[in-house]
């Protein structure tokens, strides 16, 4: 699979537009009730595994990293993008960052007891998405808990303009939870349940809790 041209492109759009992203995000959760709410819930789906690292995979500035570590969780983060992790470790330098690749995902086999993606799978093509659950599978567990965060709907619409007007260069995935689901599925996941977000909007959002079975 040749990953090099839109992995570069999104490397450099979020390069490009990391501080003022940080900036817009910022304070964001304190309105998202029902996303406090799934977060809470993976936290204790973590605990209840026994605990561990668990791996924030798209991290961007880290707010979700570090919303976690404030719910009990051991949470790091990684991302593409190492201008974010940059913000992210100004942010939160309590807290571990790395940069790193979701399509290639440099963590030990079974190194982790839970896995985030938040709104950071929107930017992997159809294609790659097999991929990238085989790595998470890989590095999570068994019986740890995946949560993902997307945006829903049919289409993908290249993005050339960013956060604080700055030129971006990526496609935005939009997808059915059913699709993500089966998926997960075929890479060997359980999934346990599935919520829609913000149904009436144009572009609802969507989050899924999955478990690598024992």
């Amino acid at each position: 699979m040749n990953t090099d041209g839109w992995l570069a492109d999104t490397r450099a759009s979020y390069d490009t537009v990391a501080g003022d992203y940080a900036d817009r995000i910022r304070g964001a959760l304190d309105e998202k009730p029902y996303l406090r709410a799934a977060l809470m819930l993976f936290a204790d789906l973590v605990q209840a595994v026994g605990g561990g690292p668990v791996a924030d995979v798209g991290c961007g500035p880290g707010q979700v990293t570090a919303h976690l570590h404030d719910l009990g969780v051991d949470a790091f983060g990684i991302d593409l993008s190492p201008v974010m992790i940059e913000v992210a470790r100004r942010d939160h330098p309590h807290l571990r960052f790395e940069v790193g690749s979701m399509t290639d995902l440099a963590l030990t086999d079974a190194s982790v007891a839970g896995l985030l993606a938040f709104w950071s799978l929107i930017h992997i093509p159809d294609d790659a998405v097999p991929t990238v659950f085989r790595h998470f599978r890989r590095v999570l567990r068994p019986g740890g808990p995946l949560l993902l965060g997307f945006h829903v709907g049919d289409e993908s619409k290249l993005k050339t303009q960013g956060y604080g007007g700055h030129p971006m260069n990526v496609y935005v995935h939009r997808r059915r939870p059913d699709t993500v689901a089966a998926w997960l599925r075929d890479a060997g996941f359980t999934v346990e349940a599935q919520m829609l977000l913000d149904p009436d909007d144009s572009v609802p959002g969507a989050v899924l809790f999955a478990r690598r079975p024992y």
